[in-house]
């Protein structure tokens, strides 16, 4: 996030960080935003089609995992079994998944420089990526009870895992006092919606100003 974009004609659009922890709903928030015409950027996204098929940090990926990844792309079973659990293992795969998404989102700044907002969906924000270089940050939350339903059920979740991720992120409570914005995705969706709407046009009139 630290990188310096370069002056281009006119301001360059306020940028938002949006964050939240695992089954808060921050997949659903980045939709609304994209449904009011936000440009996201989606760091999730970016890491899935660059280890994909032909994927740009294949070649990386297989020298550093030996056996991770195949004609379609990183074994994502394989590559999890590696690093779930170790975090020496996990720092490798980030130091090099890290600076290719940050290359990326440089583009997608070039791309959207006259956008009025642009929205950066980066879900480990506050734990790994800092947020040098945002404007704001609006953070997804909900109850805990609703996001330990929605995480365990998901296909392959487990008790384990979700308590792994949960130590490795910070807590939500924490998010929150942080965040310029918190967006809660326990009420029902038109709710939530709204929130989001309230924030855009917050932020539109933040940067005509």
């Amino acid at each position: 996030m630290s990188r310096v974009y370069p002056e281009r004609d006119g301001p360059r659009p306020f940028i938002l960080g949006l964050t939240g922890s695992i089954g808060m709903g921050k997949s659903t928030v980045a939709g609304m935003l994209r449904d009011l015409g936000v440009p996201v950027f989606d760091a999730d996204a970016e890491v899935h089609r660059m280890q994909g098929q032909d994927g740009a940090l294949l070649p990386a990926i297989e020298a550093e995992f030996p056996g991770s990844t195949g004609p379609e792309g990183v074994k994502r079973a394989e590559l999890g079994a590696i690093v779930f659990g170790d975090s020496e293992a996990l720092a490798r795969l980030e130091a090099i998944v890290h600076p290719a998404v940050a290359a990326e989102r440089f583009d997608f700044m070039d791309e959207h420089w006259h956008a009025p907002v642009v929205c950066f969906d980066i879900p480990l924000l506050y734990e790994k990526t800092g947020t040098a270089g945002l404007d704001a940050v609006a953070v997804v939350s909900a109850p805990a009870e609703d996001q330990r339903r929605r995480v365990l059920a998901r296909p392959g979740m487990t008790e384990a895992k979700f308590v792994d991720i949960l130590a490795r992120q910070m807590p939500d409570a924490e998010k929150r006092l942080r965040a310029d914005f918190v967006i809660d995705t326990g009420k029902t969706m038109d709710e939530t919606r709204e929130q989001v709407r309230e924030m855009v046009e917050a932020l539109r009139l933040r940067h005509d100003t």
